[in-house]
């Protein structure tokens, strides 16, 4: 896997905090920083999520998918999944994640909640790459609505 991060500036300027990733599967993602009314020369223009932002929503779409899949192969008649991250960041650099909560809304016809828990608990315990990585600085919880179709 390989990312190329390439800082855009601002109109050509060079000043502005904005980034624009280039996959190696050969998608776009912007990215860019808060304003500063401080320094302005060293803020973002609110253009794009914040890196931090896109770390946390690349973990709820790893561990998402994880959950639909899992739940598809058990036959189960699943037909909408979110999450919704919430954090909490050191207060002090590096502001690493320290709490994250994964609330999930699962929709389908007959799905049992025992299925769902299950799902979520293997996506954190063994295949969602970023929750486990972020389980290393962050404590970790989960939640989940089912809802009937």
């Amino acid at each position: 896997m390989e990312c190329t991060v390439s800082w855009t500036g601002a109109s050509g300027t060079r000043s502005g905090m904005g980034f624009v990733a280039e996959t190696g599967s050969g998608h776009i993602l912007a990215m860019d920083g808060a304003p500063d009314s401080a320094k302005p020369e060293n803020g973002g223009q609110n253009l794009a999520p914040r890196p931090m932002e896109a770390v946390l929503a690349g973990t709820g779409g790893c561990t998402a998918y994880d959950v639909v899949l899992i739940l598809k192969r058990g036959r189960h008649d699943v037909r909408g999944c979110s999450v919704r991250l919430t954090s909490e960041r050191a207060d002090m650099d590096p502001k690493v994640f320290t709490r994250i909560h994964m609330q999930f809304t699962v929709t389908g016809k007959g799905i049992p909640a025992a299925a769902v828990e299950r799902a979520i608990a293997m996506s954190h315990e063994k295949y969602c790459s970023a929750s486990i990585m972020l389980g290393k600085t962050a404590a970790i919880t989960t939640g989940f609505d089912l809802i009937e179709a």
